[in-house]
């Protein structure tokens, strides 16, 4: 084997997990079929779930030192939700994509984990010990698994013949990164009578400290061609629309149209091949949604990929990662469907769709719905259908964050093992069975005991005797 796992596709699912497997002690080869890593945006917003989990591995501080990255509210087809401002610890940020790639890329560079570029993949063929993947350049890597993290076109994801059902794009809209003058400074969805719309929303600052902004454009006769370039006086013209003279176009930095198909891989899981991110799922980028679920996606994965490698994987582990990230995926394609058509963004004007949308924003002015659709957008609302589930509410969420006497329960989850928390003290004779894939720790009389998964998610709390059970069952024999 040339390498334990290798990685295609050095986006922001493709850098986590090799940060991933790197923390699980795994060899893994990163490659991308870019000569050098794009300069563009692309997504721009990262999610309460998404934070946490940086946290959770020592990032989270020195990506937001990057530069500045406001936090921003939460919106749902371009409906503000004010009430959710200060439900989570960390609020949606602006991070854009380009920022989080740099950032990675120069951590796993620290670790001697370089991205290998110009690497077009041609082949993939699989036996019972490996995959052998084959490059253009005639270059062989032949790695125990393989993890397709290269995007919406992938070409795993054709080599391996898996099926990617849905919806093909019937709509396009305008996305811009541009620098703008007038009242843009806040976060806005703001629509004309005549159905002309636009979304503006922060990205932070370019070089020179100057504020840039992502502007989406969309309405009547706004659709067009994917190849069809996107020019300024098409930005003129769609900003003049929506906000008449207020607000101006200074700088065109990046421009493309996108499109609203929606599609999933029907497995995310072929063989020793896997599919995360976008070549797993793609969809209209509202919310940020793609990168994020990517980003979870890897997170999942990685720790169950670096059991595997190991040799303590329990038997059903690398299938769990399918059985838990494509409902999550799933959800984020219908809730985006349904943002995509409340916000009507080819500017119909239907009365009956204008009906539904009034009758939704009034909705939306209740506590329990905002905090339901924040629970949608920030990810943490996310629950895994895990054994025990119906019995204990915690079990299948993300962990709480407990302040555990000098530190925090996430930061000693920094290790990548799982963690148990044991206040009392009273299962430390079970827990020695798992040394080198759980640390204990609890000096919180106070705090409830709870195992947490590698990835953050509460896997045992409460029954006693269930403790045992769920130690197997996610972290392989006992030693």
């Amino acid at each position: 084997m040339d390498t334990e796992v290798l990685v295609v596709g050095a986006g922001p699912t493709g850098l986590t997990l090799a940060n991933e497997l790197r923390l699980a002690g795994v060899p893994v080869v990163l490659v991308d079929r870019l000569p050098r890593r794009s300069t563009l945006s692309k997504a721009g917003g990262v999610q309460s779930r998404t934070q946490e989990a940086f946290d959770q591995r020592g990032l989270l501080e020195p990506l937001l030192a990057t530069g500045n990255h406001p936090a921003g509210i939460a919106h749902f087809a371009g409906i503000t939700l004010p009430l959710t401002r200060d439900r989570h610890r960390h609020p949606w940020r602006s991070v854009p994509q380009v920022v989080i790639e740099g950032f990675l890329e120069q951590h796993l560079a620290t670790q001697d984990i370089h991205v290998r570029r110009d690497h077009e993949l041609t082949g993939v063929a699989q036996d019972e010990d490996g995959v052998t993947a084959t490059f253009a350049s005639g270059g062989v890597i032949r790695s125990r698994y393989l993890v397709a993290a290269d995007g919406g076109h992938s070409t795993v994801r054709s080599l391996v013949g898996a099926e990617f059902p849905g919806r093909p794009g019937t709509v396009t809209v305008v996305a811009a990164d541009v620098r703008l003058s007038g009242d843009d400074q806040a976060m806005t969805h703001t629509r004309s009578e005549d159905g002309h719309w636009a979304s503006v929303f922060p990205l932070g600052t370019d070089p020179r400290g100057r504020p840039l902004r992502r502007l989406s454009l969309g309405g009547p006769g706004r659709s067009l061609p994917r190849e069809v370039p996107v020019t300024e006086d098409e930005l003129r013209v769609g900003l003049r629309a929506v906000f008449g003279d207020r607000v101006r176009l200074l700088e065109l930095r990046y421009a493309r149209r996108i499109t609203n198909a929606a599609r999933q891989a029907a497995r995310y899981r072929h063989g020793r091949v896997f599919l995360a991110g976008d070549a797993a799922h793609v969809h209209l980028p509202i919310g940020a949604q793609g990168m994020n679920t990517g980003i979870q996606d890897a997170l999942n994965l990685g720790w169950k990929l670096g059991a595997a490698v190991h040799g303590w994987a329990p038997e059903h582990l690398l299938d769990s990662y399918h059985a838990e990230r494509h409902p999550v995926a799933a959800a984020v394609l219908r809730n985006v469907q349904a943002q995509s058509l409340l916000m009507d963004q080819q500017g119909t004007g239907d009365p009956d769709l204008l009906a539904a949308k009034d009758l939704f924003a009034t909705l939306t002015k209740l506590r329990d719905v905002q905090y339901h659709l924040d629970d949608l957008l920030s990810g943490m609302g996310i629950r895994y259908p895990l054994p025990g589930t119906e019995a204990q509410p915690l079990i299948g969420l993300p962990a709480p964050d407990l302040n555990l006497g000098p530190v925090r329960s996430h930061e000693l989850l920094r290790s990548g093992r799982g963690l148990l928390i044991d206040p009392a003290g009273r299962f430390a004779k079970v827990a020695a069975f798992w040394p080198d894939r759980v640390d204990r720790a609890g000096q919180d009389a106070g705090v409830e005991p709870m195992l947490i998964r590698p990835d953050g998610y509460v896997c045992w709390a409460g029954d006693p005797d269930a403790l045992e059970p769920a130690l197997g069952h996610w972290f392989g024999e006992p030693h």
